[in-house]
């Protein structure tokens, strides 16, 4: 491990003890009264804790074809649906999970998607991505063979929500951004994944080197903090993706309580062109909490249990 990189390790969890919670974004003042704060440093200040909870989906439904908005009323139905989904009784065979109480789903956008190009709010496959895609989703309707079956999530080896790019989901859709001089850390609670993102231009990994949340550089264009990621060893499986997904997340403090995240992303193999989803972090008080996935994942041990047991029971029939 180079010194540079240790020390600028060092820098940023000492940011972490010392930055207080949810210190961006707590400004009243009108966005048009408003100015992007500065660090210490001169750059653009993003350091807080921030959510990006949401029920608005990534593609748009096919129900809502042909529109990018819903209406007032469509809005205050959806939120409140998700306010109390869970409430419900389980379907017959289903073990259920934790009730609304438990779960941190966000609010709507008002937008069908958020994916905003291709203007139909949806993922551009190929053939083999769509293929791709669908072989993995037809391994978690069947019994598992074992725990490479089921997703990462499940093996506590990789979490969408912590990405990149951050997926919204049930609850954890929280994340931490960090900065010292030369770096920012974005820090998601979900799994506690932190990347640390270099911002002096210098060279990625060698290519044969692969990881789970690939290699980020980043740099400022503008206000605008820009991070690439390369080099993903393409396990994590985000949206059918290989190895070969390329990625731009673009960081934007548009207002003292919102910065727009934006992403898009790349992979021929995949997609037939990239394509773009956004959405606004708000501000939360309050720090991130332990995400101990590993320890006693008991989750796993009943999947395949489970999966035994349903084998014994077809064979004995």
């Amino acid at each position: 491990m180079g010194r540079r990189f240790l020390a600028g390790w060092c820098v940023a969890i000492a940011a972490a003890w010392f930055v207080p919670a949810g210190a961006a974004g707590q400004s009243q003042v009108a966005a048009e009264d408003w100015t992007v704060s500065r660090t210490a440093w001169g750059d653009p200040d993003f350091e807080g804790t921030w959510s990006f909870a949401t029920i608005t989906p990534l593609e748009r439904p096919e129900r809502y074809a042909g529109r990018d908005r819903l209406t007032a009323e469509e809005v205050t139905a959806l939120n409140a649906d998700a306010l109390t989904r869970g409430d419900q009784p389980p379907p017959p065979g289903d073990p259920g999970a934790y009730n609304a109480f438990w779960f941190d789903r966000g609010e709507s956008t008002g937008r069908t998607s958020l994916i905003v190009d291709p203007p139909d709010g949806r993922i551009p496959f190929t053939t083999a991505g769509s293929a791709r895609r669908d072989a993995r989703r037809a391994l978690l309707r069947r019994p598992a063979h074992g725990p490479e079956d089921r997703t990462p999530g499940e093996r506590c080896t990789h979490h969408t929500k912590a990405g990149p790019p951050m997926s919204a989901g049930g609850y954890n859709n929280h994340v931490r951004l960090l900065q010292a001089p030369g770096y920012v850390v974005v820090w998601t609670e979900q799994n506690h994944d932190a990347r640390i993102v270099p911002l002096d231009g210098r060279p990625r990994i060698a290519d044969p080197i692969r990881q789970w949340m690939g290699d980020s550089r980043g740099r400022w264009e503008g206000d605008t903090l820009v991070v690439e990621t390369t080099n993903f060893n393409g396990k994590a499986a985000y949206q059918g993706t290989a190895d070969g997904m390329h990625l731009v997340e673009r960081f934007t403090r548009t207002a003292p309580d919102a910065i727009r995240y934006e992403y898009t992303v790349s992979d021929p193999e995949t997609y037939t062109r990239p394509w773009t989803a956004s959405i606004d972090l708000q501000p939360m008080d309050g720090d991130l909490y332990e995400f101990a996935c590993h320890e006693g994942n008991y989750g796993m041990e009943g999947i395949l249990a489970g999966a035994r047991a349903d084998e014994r029971k077809a064979a004995a029939r």
